[in-house]
């Protein structure tokens, strides 16, 4: 999940209308679709003001959720919403296991070596199916891809924001 506020977490984006009856396709950035399910209500981010919105019906197409927004009925009522992001309050988050995290928390986190070394700061979380990838930005500007596996990410501390990282040989 990404997030907008440190309060909200990104769940999907708007991709385009889904028939004429005021239905919206959603790409989820979410790791479970099913968690539409349970929602009743998202925050629409338009990029100029953000909205709450009632969740009145869920289907799923594909790699996509559809949407159906109370009191929005009509194409015309959620045409201007295309590309907006749907966000979550953490309180209606999923709940965390041991060892999971939101992306949000962890962009910008320090990353340095098992050794102790200065490696770079956590820029990005790819979701690439088998495991996440990292991307490090590092001080010359480089960036590093870092399987997000237990052989190469050794601690994840959340309160001092620091991921300390084994550096397998053939990364670099």
């Amino acid at each position: 999940m990404r997030t907008d506020s440190g309060n909200e977490l990104q769940v999907g984006v708007i991709t385009q209308t889904h028939g004429i009856r005021g239905e919206v396709k959603v790409f989820p950035t979410t790791d479970d679709v099913n968690r539409f399910r349970k929602l009743k209500e998202v925050i629409l981010d338009t990029g100029r003001e953000k909205i709450l919105l009632e969740i009145e019906g869920v289907k799923f197409f594909k790699q996509f959720v559809i949407l159906k927004f109370r009191g929005y009925d009509s194409i015309n009522d959620v045409e201007k919403y295309k590309q907006g992001k749907l966000l979550v309050t953490r309180d209606k988050a999923v709940k965390l296991q041991k060892d999971e995290y939101f992306v949000a928390d962890m962009i910008g986190m320090h990353v340095v070596t098992d050794g102790g070394n200065d490696f770079g700061t956590l820029k990005e979380v790819l979701a690439t199916g088998a495991n996440d990838v990292y991307v490090v930005s590092r001080e010359d500007g480089s960036e590093v891809l870092l399987p997000a596996i237990k052989e190469c990410i050794k601690k994840v501390d959340m309160d001092s924001r620091v991921m300390e990282v084994h550096i397998m040989e053939g990364l670099l």
